[in-house]
């Protein structure tokens, strides 16, 4: 599912659930993934791991064909700069990282001079 959301696709979202501490964490990816449940701890089948996932209201209703909810879910991958920090991400950010600083339910995260450090704003205040 597409990374890039918008307030649309997170209506029934009703709580945000961190699993580790976001104030240590410049970004997080974020994502809509289908879910058997709406209020129970996702799996999650990426590299890496999970850091957060998001409750559904109990009116969210699954997808009529697949009984499925739409989920989002906060991850970061292996080569992420909070595990690799002179990697590939050293400077910049995945297009789907977003400040958990800005994450609450039904709303998108937002990129932040924090979360997209590149040359630019890499001597720019947290």
């Amino acid at each position: 599912m597409s990374s890039l959301l918008t307030e649309s696709d997170l209506i029934h979202e009703a709580d945000v659930v961190w699993l580790e501490d976001t104030d240590k964490l410049d970004y997080v990816r974020q994502a809509l993934d289908k879910t058997r449940r709406r209020n129970t701890r996702p799996p999650y089948a990426r590299d890496g791991r999970m850091i957060g996932y998001a409750l559904l209201a109990g009116t969210a209703e699954s997808d009529p064909d697949s009984g499925l909810y739409k989920r989002r879910v906060f991850f970061l991958l292996p080569h992420d700069r909070d595990s690799d920090p002179d990697g590939v991400y050293r400077e910049g950010a995945p297009g789907e990282a977003v400040d958990p600083r800005t994450i609450e339910p039904r709303h998108p995260g937002t990129k932040t001079p924090r979360s997209q450090r590149g040359p630019a704003t890499a001597t720019m205040p947290a």
